[in-house]
């Protein structure tokens, strides 16, 4: 028996060493797999009000080094959409970088009602800071109501703050909300009769040598010139004609038709402003973006800086003339041609294998309703005065008195909770009351409680998308849903703001060191941007990210 025993337990401690050996290689091996190679630079790119077919749609007069090559070297997520309403600039922004919507971020709007101090604020501003680099309030702004932070932000903690965050955009929403609270500076650009780059204490007292060094220069000055197309106009064929009843213009000139004597325009048109609605506030980004890089070194060392840059103009343009224009095309060839430059840019100075790229837009567009009556497609536009008019009239029927609802905006009623308290009103009893009156009303398509929104799990449809916007401290007591492709807007230009397809699909290109070339039909989301960013980098996800990383496009 012992004999036997004794090779048993001979073949046992071979077999036991040699599982340790395959153990302890096996460590080895998924330790070195693990190892998170960081690109030195990480750029994000959100364009205002770019719809997905603006890809598809004007593909053909892209050159081979902006969009294209995204799409070429990168990964294609075709099926991207925001989830949540309203789909406007400072919810899109911060939302992207947070990794969550507005339910949680708290940025439900650009503007609305604070139920506290009874007044409407702004996403971005903060009478606590001062303006630098103007003597005008434009400067008054901060991240304070964002109540997440950021991937931006993310990145800054887990480096001990050495990789450095900048916020460009013509917008300061679009610069601000993106960097998040721990940035080294977000900027920002003031029109007007000064035509600088500007931002606030709450990053810096003065601005650093390279912006006053722009600011000094002729940069800004040198695109009050023509604006014309890129290519021959006739050449355009992927939008409508130039002369239309559909499109805004500048005022002093009466037809919104190519080209465009910004000199001879500026003076009634806001002075500099009038660079934010043409193709010439990309150039100006870009070539902000570009003294940035520089002036602060981004991507020269081993910590992970982040460059948050939004195009602007695309909105301003897109709001002016329409997203079927000549004008919108022009835009995105010309934007086309600043990506290119930018890359270009990177390729050089950081190393085409160090960095990386994503870019998304904050929403989409609607045609022109006009437009769309003309073609026999349903959409028109809502007629808010009458539509204040029948509501108070039964309000003071019902109840003798309007004051019950003390602010209507963003398509959400606000009760007067003391008013109420005072009539002995149950606010369920009102709530359900304002749904069945409103629902009545010409194109309104649903009417929701903030009850409702607070008790129930919606996951499909336009329901869980008013949720994921319904944040219960901010957000009013009624939400109403207006029908598709009806806006209150003027019968000129595109605008956005619901859950319909043509404000939530939008591009998500990823690019650069660390992704695949791929791409995918499979539905992402917005939120789902952050957390591939802060998987990609190994740090921690945006503190109320609610997205999930895209590992399928992450090499």
């Amino acid at each position: 028996m012992k004999k036997v025993l004794i090779p048993f337990l001979l073949i046992l401690l071979i077999y036991s060493c040699g599982a340790q050996q395959e153990s302890s290689n096996s460590v080895s091996q998924n330790t070195e797999n693990s190892f998170i190679s960081r690109p030195k630079l990480v750029v994000g790119i959100v364009v205002d009000q770019m719809r997905y077919d603006y890809l598809t749609r004007f593909e053909a007069k892209f050159g081979k080094g902006g969009f294209k090559r995204m799409i070429n070297e990168g990964f294609n997520c075709k099926n991207n959409h925001f989830n949540y309403i309203p789909t406007y600039t400072g919810p899109g922004h911060a939302s992207v970088y947070t990794g969550t919507v507005p339910k949680y971020h708290g940025i439900i709007s650009n503007n609305w009602y604070d139920k506290v101090v009874q007044k409407s604020v702004y996403c971005a501003q903060d009478d606590n800071v001062e303006s630098v680099g103007t003597e005008s309030r434009a400067g008054k702004m901060s991240p304070h109501r964002m109540l997440t932070t950021s991937v931006a932000d993310e990145n800054r903690l887990f480096t001990q703050m050495r990789g450095k965050t900048i916020g460009i955009a013509i917008k300061d929403r679009g610069a601000i909300l993106p960097a998040g609270h721990t940035a080294n500076a977000a900027y920002w650009f003031y029109g007007k009769d000064e035509g600088v780059w500007i931002t606030s204490t709450f990053y810096r007292n003065d601005l650093p040598k390279w912006v006053k060094d722009f600011n000094d220069s002729d940069t800004v000055e040198s695109y009050i010139k023509v604006w014309d197309t890129h290519l021959p106009i006739e050449t355009y064929q992927e939008s409508g004609p130039d002369l239309n009843n559909f499109e805004g213009g500048f005022k002093g000139k009466e037809n919104a038709t190519f080209p465009y004597d910004l000199a001879a325009l500026k003076s009634e048109n806001g002075g500099f402003d009038i660079l934010k609605a043409t193709a010439y506030g990309n150039s100006l980004t870009v070539d902000f973006a570009i003294a940035a890089l520089k002036g602060e070194a981004l991507g020269q060392d081993d910590d992970t800086d982040v460059l948050a840059v939004s195009f602007s103009s695309t909105d301003y343009v897109g709001h002016n003339f329409g997203v079927n224009s000549k004008e919108v095309e022009d835009t995105y060839i010309r934007l086309d041609r600043d990506l290119e430059r930018l890359f270009n840019y990177l390729d050089e100075h950081v190393g085409e294998d160090e960095y990386t790229v994503f870019l998304t837009a904050d929403h989409g567009a609607v045609d022109v309703p006009a437009y769309l009556q003309s073609v026999k497609i349903p959409a028109g536009y809502l007629d808010y005065n009458d539509r204040k008019e029948r509501f108070q009239k039964f309000l003071v029927e019902k109840y003798g008195t309007a004051d019950i609802v003390e602010n209507v905006s963003n398509n959400q009623l606000f009760f007067n909770k003391q008013k109420l308290k005072e009539l002995g009103l149950n606010i369920h009893d009102v709530e359900q009351a304002l749904v069945d009156e409103q629902i009545s009303y010409p194109n309104i398509a649903k009417v929701y409680t903030a009850t409702a929104m607070n008790s129930t799990n919606f996951t499909t449809g336009i329901e869980a998308l008013l949720q994921n916007g319904f944040n219960q401290k901010r957000s009013g007591d009624v939400i109403v849903v207006d029908d598709i492709a009806h806006i209150a807007y003027s019968k000129t230009g595109s605008t956005h703001g619901s859950g319909l397809n043509y404000d939530t699909h939008v591009p998500l290109l990823f690019f650069g060191k660390g992704i695949k070339h791929g791409q995918t039909y499979k539905k992402t989301v917005i939120p789902d941007i952050a957390p591939t960013i802060s998987a990609l980098l190994g740090i921690s996800f945006p503190n109320g990210a609610t997205g999930q990383p895209l590992g399928f496009v992450i090499d």
